[in-house]
C-alpha cells in the first residue's frame, strides 16, 4: 500500500507538471489560451458549499483562496488519475511502465473536463459556449495527451528506484 501511494503521488505530480509545462509553452510561444485554475478553484469552493452547477462561473462571486484551491485540486486530480492507472494496470506497470496504458488514460481524462467540469461551470459540453471552441478543445486534448506522456515519463523516471 505504501508503494502504491508513493507511486501515485509521484507519478501524478510529475504528469500534472508535464501538463502544466506544456500549457505554459503554448501560452508563451503561441498565445494560445491556458488553463484557469482560479475558476476551477472557485467551482470546487462552491461545490463545498453545495452548489455544483453555474450559469457562468466567471460571474459568480470570488471565493477565498480560490486560486490556491484550484491549483491544489488540479494536482490532487492528477494524483488520483495516477492511482487509477496503477489500480487498473497494477504496481508492476509502475515498476516497468509502458506507453499505451498511460496515453490511453491521459486521453480518457479529457472526458471529465468536457462532460462534467465544463458544463457544470457554465461553459457547455466540451466548452461549446466558448468563442474559440475548436482551439480550446484542441489545446485541451493535446494537453491531456501530454498528461498521459507525463504519466509514462514520470513512471519511467522513478522505476529504477523500486527494483
Amino acid at each position: 500500500m505504501v508503494e502504491f501511494l508513493i507511486r501515485s503521488i509521484t507519478i501524478g505530480v510529475g504528469a500534472t507538471a508535464v501538463y502544466d509545462i506544456w500549457g505554459r509553452l503554448l501560452v508563451g510561444l503561441f498565445g494560445l489560451p491556458g488553463s484557469n485554475w482560479t475558476m476551477a478553484g472557485r467551482w470546487f469552493s462552491y461545490i463545498a458549499k453545495g452548489q455544483f452547477t453555474h450559469i457562468n462561473i466567471t460571474t459568480a462571486p470570488a471565493m477565498p483562496f480560490e486560486t490556491m484551491i484550484g491549483w491544489g485540486m488540479h494536482y490532487l486530480v492528477g494524483i488520483i488519475y495516477a492511482g487509477i492507472l496503477l489500480a487498473i494496470c497494477g504496481l508492476e506497470w509502475g515498476r516497468r511502465p509502458t506507453l499505451l496504458p498511460a496515453l490511453i488514460l491521459g486521453i480518457v481524462t479529457i472526458f471529465a473536463g468536457w462532460f462534467i467540469m465544463a458544463p457544470a461551470m457554465g461553459f457547455g459540453i466540451a466548452s461549446a459556449k466558448a468563442p474559440n471552441v475548436n482551439i480550446i478543445r484542441t489545446v485541451q486534448l493535446v494537453g491531456h495527451c501530454m498528461f498521459g506522456l507525463g504519466l509514462y515519463w514520470t513512471a519511467r523516471l522513478i522505476s529504477p528506484t523500486w527494483q
